[in-house]
């Protein structure tokens, strides 16, 4: 039987040789490299001498440092609210990383690779600049392209960073990524069921739809028209929960819940960021514009028997139907008569810009500050297309989700006042908007009728200020009476409808 010695080389040998090595076989695309070598030996065996060396080298995972992206808007820091991962996550592409603040929207941050987070360069409330990292995210050395910026999808999705389609009345909402998936596969997202929050096509949709597809166009269910619950399912429950919340008073609060005060007897400071620094500046800005204010009332007696009777309709297929689209639409059509109130006015005063879209905003009190986000294109809309969206502007405000599409864009605004107290107000024009109107609320109180009877009547007050460098006292004035003629006279609306 032949005789093996094992004997291990000197260090210095080693190295040399590793060296040499790695001179022949280095690739010019490995940029980080960590060699491990094993016990190497000769081996005698029946007098001849081999040598048996192994070598082997793992390539470190590279690691890109995500910097926040240009939100636009002239941004150059947001606020970091929320973390949704932690040093050591594995995270997916499109998986959500974080959501920022900045002074006009909040968005959230979303992965575009595989791999694992190792660091987080901000805590939660701290500011984060444009430009500068934001996470390190350790990837799979096959799929580096060089450093990317993040991937920032707005929950309220922004037109530059989402693909909309208008189909029966809905959306289509997907993120540039996806979008690009659905391109390289020609594959049309109005064709694709979205699984994701608010109607969104996620990733996996994409991939779904291809593996079902077999050349024939898929229904679009999620498209259909809203239809009416079935009476037997839908109907019972309201009714018969109704009456038991209104037993019990515990469950009908008087008043809103009001958190208890605090008091430390200390003085603190805090920096003025997010939507109360962008208020700082618009309202700034609104200030130097010479207001004119103009007030009325308006007797909405018969409107609010319309709503009455269109309410349980409208609830039926879903929709909670308030006053404010009758107030709006109603705002619409007045200002096809005076486009000027429709306008903007450049900072030189030297031109008007009329607008073709009503992009008529709605003051709104949030847990983050006052917000004001707008519907488009009213003038395209009926009654009940703008509740559906007024529905969906309410949910997303409550929830701090309101983006960047929803809170630009407006051109002309309702502040509906009255909901929280009060009948008359002063409302600051939100430059560029020329005009603006405060509504008070609703109050029932004795009024003349046509035969000079006392008769009960539901009176609102309106507060209207514009811009009296372009539009004078008698054109607000005559807006304010053709917007009242359609509310006192619903039926008035019906000629005028689009």
């Amino acid at each position: 039987m032949a005789t093996v010695i094992s004997v291990r080389a000197p260090f210095a040998f080693m190295r040399r040789l590793v060296s040499a090595r790695l001179h022949r076989h280095c690739c010019s695309k490995l940029q980080a490299a960590c060699f491990v070598s094993r016990p190497h030996s000769y081996s005698l065996i029946a007098g001849q001498q081999h040598r048996f060396f192994r070598t082997t080298y793992v390539a470190a995972r590279p690691i890109l440092p995500f910097k926040l992206s240009d939100i636009g808007e002239g941004i150059m820091e947001v606020t970091v609210k929320e973390w949704y991962v932690k040093e050591g996550d594995k995270v997916s592409q499109f998986d959500s990383i974080c959501e920022v603040q900045s002074d006009k929207a909040s968005v959230t941050i979303t992965s575009r690779y595989d791999g694992v987070v190792r660091k987080l360069y901000y805590d939660v409330d701290s500011i984060a600049l444009v430009g500068k990292p934001l996470v390190d995210i350790e990837t799979e050395a096959g799929h580096v392209e060089g450093p990317q910026e993040d991937v920032v999808e707005t929950p309220a999705m922004s037109q530059e960073e989402h693909t909309h389609q208008e189909i029966k009345g809905h959306k289509t909402q997907a993120t540039p990524a996806v979008r690009r998936l659905a391109i390289e596969n020609n594959i049309k997202l109005s064709e694709v069921i979205s699984t994701g929050k608010d109607g969104r096509i996620l990733k996996e949709d994409i991939l779904n739809f291809i593996a079902r597809q077999t050349g024939a166009i898929l229904p679009p269910a999620p498209f259909q028209e809203i239809r009416p619950p079935p009476p037997a399912a839908a109907a019972p429950p309201a009714p018969a929960v109704k009456p038991k919340e209104k037993m019990t008073p515990a469950s009908v609060p008087t008043s809103p819940a009001i958190p208890k005060p605090v008091f430390t007897g200390k003085d603190h400071t805090e920096p003025i960021k997010g939507f109360q620094k962008a208020m700082v500046k618009t309202m700034s800005a609104a200030l130097k514009i010479p207001h004119f204010g103009y007030k009325d009332e308006v007797d909405l007696s018969q409107l609010i028997r319309l709503r009455s009777e269109l309410k349980g309709l409208a609830e039926s297929r879903g929709v909670k139907l308030s006053y404010m689209p009758f107030f709006i639409k109603a705002a619409s059509l007045g200002l096809l008569h005076f486009p000027i109130l429709n306008s903007s006015l450049d900072e030189n005063c030297t031109n008007i810009t009329y607008k073709a879209a009503h992009n008529i905003g709605l003051a709104m009190d949030t847990n983050q500050g006052l917000l004001v986000p707008n519907v488009k294109n009213v003038q395209m809309l009926s009654v009940f297309e703008i509740a559906v969206e007024l529905n969906r502007l309410q949910t997303l405000g409550a929830a701090g989700q309101l983006g960047t599409t929803e809170l630009t864009g407006g051109t002309f605004t309702l502040s509906n006042i009255g909901s929280i107290g009060g009948t008359y107000a002063k409302p600051v024009i939100l430059p560029p908007e020329v005009a603006i109107g405060a509504l008070g609320k609703i109050q029932v109180l004795p009024r003349f009728n046509h035969k000079s009877e006392v008769v009960k009547a539901h009176i609102m007050n309106v507060s209207w200020s514009a811009d009296h460098r372009i539009i004078d006292g008698a054109t607000m004035c005559r807006f304010s009476n053709l917007w009242r003629s359609y509310l006192e006279n619903p039926a008035y609306m019906v000629l005028d409808l689009k």
